[in-house]
């Protein structure tokens, strides 16, 4: 991975898009880094939370292109379970190659495909709901009503949250229904993260795929362009 000591951000390049550059991050806490330019908004977003008795807290920012490809890797070699859509644990070992691509895509992101690589988008969850002992599982139940992040899920729907600049790609009306399973604690700073999605193409990420350890590499090659039409280029 490029590393480079820099404090400025970057035009998004080949390496900052796919997971492969930390120069355009900064940090957010120990263990998690965003990209600079999002770093105030967020803050922000979190002052207007707290208004609402709301704790905004990030379970994860920035993912490299390496920590994506470990969790690829393990899900195509059984290592790590893959769910159907209702949650459920799927038998990888009775699909296709091709099957089981689109399974691991419907709730992982392709390696270099990942919105995490940009350190514009985040997973969020409301620290002042749960104890200090609660297990986050970063599941759709848990923001809907009767979940411990109810209230959370219901102010991320309100006028206040749609003019902060942040958005959630993988929870919008209009999504196709065949792509990415529906994460409402999936936020996006659309000011800056759409300068990434512009500069990402299927000949860019074939590129950077081709000269990966992917598993099934050549099945998500043959497949690339619905792949980038239904999992990457599908957030609005």
């Amino acid at each position: 991975m490029t590393q480079r000591n820099t404090n400025k951000a970057s035009t998004p390049d080949r390496e900052s898009v796919c997971g492969q550059d930390t120069a355009h991050l900064a940090p957010l806490a120990d263990t998690v880094m965003l990209h600079q330019l999002v770093i105030e908004p967020l803050q922000h977003l979190c002052a207007l939370a707290r208004e609402q008795g709301i704790e905004l807290a990030v379970a994860s920012g920035y993912r490299s292109f390496e920590r994506q490809l470990l969790i690829w890797n393990g899900k195509a070699s059984g290592q790590r379970p893959v769910f159907d859509s209702q949650g459920r644990p799927i038998d990888m070992n009775t699909l296709s190659d091709r099957d089981k691509v689109f399974a691991i895509l419907r709730w992982s992101a392709l390696p270099g495909a990942s919105r995490h690589h940009w350190g514009t988008d985040m997973d969020v969850w409301d620290r002042a709901a749960v104890g200090d002992d609660y297990r986050l599982e970063l599941v759709p139940g848990e923001y809907a009503p009767g979940g411990p992040f109810a209230r959370l899920g219901a102010w991320l729907d309100s006028p206040e949250f749609a003019a902060s600049g942040f958005y959630r790609p993988y929870f919008q009306p209009n999504r196709r229904d065949d792509g990415v399973a529906p994460e409402p604690w999936h936020l996006s700073y659309r000011p800056v993260a759409q300068q990434f999605e512009q500069c990402l193409s299927p000949a860019l990420l074939a590129g950077v795929i081709a000269g990966s350890e992917l598993s099934l590499k050549d099945t998500v090659l043959e497949h690339l362009d619905e792949i980038f039409a239904r999992f990457v280029r599908c957030s609005g």
